[in-house]
């Protein structure tokens, strides 16, 4: 891999015209500048891409017929970043926005091991920028969750190491070419919620390290496209999407558990939310 990599940062848009033009507009600062920007628009119907088109004139805007979704959205700039040589890959969501240095330092992570196939930045509220959203994450085969490490914590540093995670949020996520070129792209059955868990098992089963690294930061606005936190448009997707991955990964005797726990689980957090609207997300 060359010295200073070749990025393409993919980002799909279904619409969401604000956020995006947000989200671009940081990404114009980012210090990091051997990397292109490729935004694939899901039949947005809100002026987003003449608004895009408008704005920045120098990224790639693939417009498609249909809404994709997230994983049908992701792929097609997976596959366009694959076919022009791209080196690594950056998944982002359009509804985040980004510190200058945060690729610089998610590249250097990568490609300090080999081993490394994906990586996973420090990702906080944008309403509340110093508290944790993400720092990696982590999965439950018996409760059947999936859960992000350090969630609503402050920052006080208590997540400023880089180490193996089990899983890399599809809102940021790097990874190598190589890595979908053994692994292939996203699994477009999944809904919407998890094929981001899905892309990395598939990826530790074919031998790579998924990392987060602390010093790469991003801020980021909650369930922009679906409605707010715990709409039952969220809220349906992503307990199908979780539990097509546990079905396909739980071992038999899990099968016993998981299901039942993860419906307990997500009912808990969804009373929790309604108790603590104000302050959970």
């Amino acid at each position: 891999m060359p010295a200073e990599p070749i990025v393409f940062i993919v980002i799909v848009n279904w619409n969401g015209q604000d956020v995006t033009l947000e989200c671009l507009e940081s990404l114009s600062r980012v210090a990091y500048t051997n990397c292109k920007i490729v935004v694939i628009d899901n039949a947005s119907t809100d002026g987003s891409v003449q608004a895009i088109r408008k704005t920045f004139t120098d990224i790639v805007l693939l417009e498609m017929q249909n809404n994709l979704r997230f994983a049908g959205g992701n792929n097609v700039g997976i596959k366009y970043a694959v076919e022009h040589k791209a080196d690594l890959i950056l998944l982002l969501n359009n509804d985040t926005t980004v510190d200058k240095d945060f690729l610089t330092w998610m590249v250097a992570r990568i490609q300090s091991d080999p081993r490394i196939g994906m990586v996973a930045p420090k990702i906080y509220y944008y309403d509340d920028p110093n508290r944790i959203w993400s720092a990696g994450g982590t999965i439950s085969m018996w409760n059947g969750t999936m859960r992000h490490i350090g969630i609503r914590e402050l920052d006080n540093g208590q997540y400023d190491t880089s180490c193996e995670i089990e899983y890399a949020s599809g809102c940021c996520l790097l990874t190598k070419k190589s890595v979908v070129e053994k692994i292939g792209m996203l699994d477009e059955s999944f809904p919407m919620y998890a094929e981001d868990a899905d892309w990395s098992m598939r990826s530790r089963g074919a031998g790579y390290l998924i990392f987060y690294e602390p010093k790469a930061k991003v801020w980021h606005k909650l369930s922009v496209s679906t409605g707010g936190h715990l709409s039952w448009y969220k809220m349906r997707n992503k307990f199908t999407g979780n539990f097509r991955f546990f079905s396909r990964y739980a071992a038999w005797y899990q099968w016993l558990v998981f299901p039942w726990m993860n419906v307990v689980v997500n009912l808990w957090r969804a009373l929790k939310y309604l108790r603590f609207r104000q302050n959970y997300q």
